[in-house]
């Protein structure tokens, strides 16, 4: 079995989660998730796309319970 490619966080990604005060919630989530939204930012070709997808992720931290606009429970915060 191929085992998933461990991404390392671009330093404007750690910066932003800093800067909002996201960090702790982002280290909260499994490592697949982390992993898959730092993958994701990353494979951005424009900008704005990537602002975009940085954007969504910290959206979805703040709110919780919803991980790449899907539900999920485990990440809800009460």
């Amino acid at each position: 079995m191929a085992r998933r490619v461990r991404h390392v966080m671009p330093d404007d990604v750690y910066q932003a989660l800093v800067d909002e005060g996201l960090m702790e919630l982002y280290e909260e989530r499994p490592a697949y998730q982390q992993n898959d939204y730092v993958g994701w930012i990353m494979r951005a070709k424009k900008p704005e796309t990537r602002q975009k997808r940085l954007d969504q992720m910290l959206d979805e931290l703040r709110k919780g319970g919803v991980y790449m606009k899907m539900e999920h429970r485990p990440s809800a915060r009460s």
